[in-house]
């Protein structure tokens, strides 16, 4: 957990000066408020969880319980709000298709509402147990085969929501090439570029995502995840770095990508415009003296 912290807050340096340019400059919209949320729950929420993991400090029942609530509402909460995420950027990517927009709102909302709906009942029968390892206290959570096979399906879900996503891109991306081969060689370009980016890091967040769940579906086994051994703390402690980083860190790159390219576009744009005006002004310039 130290390590997805570090993650966390290295990415957060790395981007810095990006994110001050291109979200706190620009004009406040709902992916803005999205990302900074996004963002800035990631640190504290690794804390929680770092804390939750360590054996050397000692909780209290209550903050236990209370510590693994509040890491459980924030998976679901960051969890719509990169829904939210995915949905603008395929609303863009089909030209702001009201019909996809509404499938995509149905869709989510019907997943969604089902996985929190699945987690308040697998909470709700989640039960805490304290062992002393070491002379440690240690608390652990046991979930019967019902609560297992329900975190399952939530999983389960969430994926086939990705699929879906993944899937609507990648075709919405080779429609749009087909198109492009009737456009001038700039404007397919361009366009090719900007759909270009958008799949390439949709493919490295679903690609993040399925990683994940591939692992959560395999420490959620009976025998894995009411096991103390070594192995299945590793693989746990593996589960959380990477939903950390998919959440925390890929996730606000959906946007920082886009508006980073859109930014480079614009100056690439203005670049353009300026040295066309400088031809332009040198063409007159020269016109002139020669009538002269």
């Amino acid at each position: 957990m130290v390590a997805a912290g570090v993650v966390v807050v290295y990415d957060w340096v790395l981007t810095l000066g990006q994110e001050i340019e291109l979200i706190w400059r620009q004009r406040w919209t709902l992916m803005t408020v999205l990302y900074l949320t996004i963002r800035y729950i990631g640190i504290p929420y690794s804390v929680v969880c770092l804390l939750r993991s360590m054996p050397s400090v000692s909780l209290t029942d209550a903050v236990s319980t209370i510590a693994y609530y509040v890491s459980d509402v924030t998976n679901v909460a960051v969890t719509a709000m990169l829904g939210v995420i995915m949905i603008a950027r395929l609303y863009a990517m089909y030209q702001g298709s009201r019909r996809m927009l509404m499938f995509l709102v149905i869709t989510f909302l019907a997943v969604n509402i089902t996985c929190e709906v699945i987690a308040v009942i697998g909470l709700n029968n989640t039960v805490s147990e304290e062992f002393i390892l070491s002379g440690t206290y240690t608390c652990y959570y046991v979930n019967d085969l019902d609560v297992q096979l329900l975190f399952s399906m939530t999983w389960v879900l969430s994926t086939i929501w990705e699929v879906l996503a993944l899937c609507l891109s990648v075709w919405v991306v080779v429609k749009h090439f087909r198109d492009l081969r009737r456009l001038s060689p700039s404007t397919e370009s361009t366009i090719g570029d900007c759909f270009r980016m958008l799949i390439q890091s949709h493919v490295l967040y679903f690609a993040s995502f399925v990683g994940v769940s591939c692992l959560q579906l395999v420490y959620l086994s009976p025998e894995i995840s009411n096991s103390s051994s070594t192995g299945a703390q590793i693989l746990g402690g593996a589960i959380e770095i990477l939903s950390i980083v998919q959440m925390f860190v890929l996730g606000p790159r959906l946007i920082l990508g886009v508006r980073e390219y859109n930014a480079k576009l614009v100056e690439s744009s203005d670049a353009e415009a300026s040295m066309n005006s400088i031809v332009f002004q040198e063409h007159v310039h020269v016109s002139t003296s020669s009538t002269a």
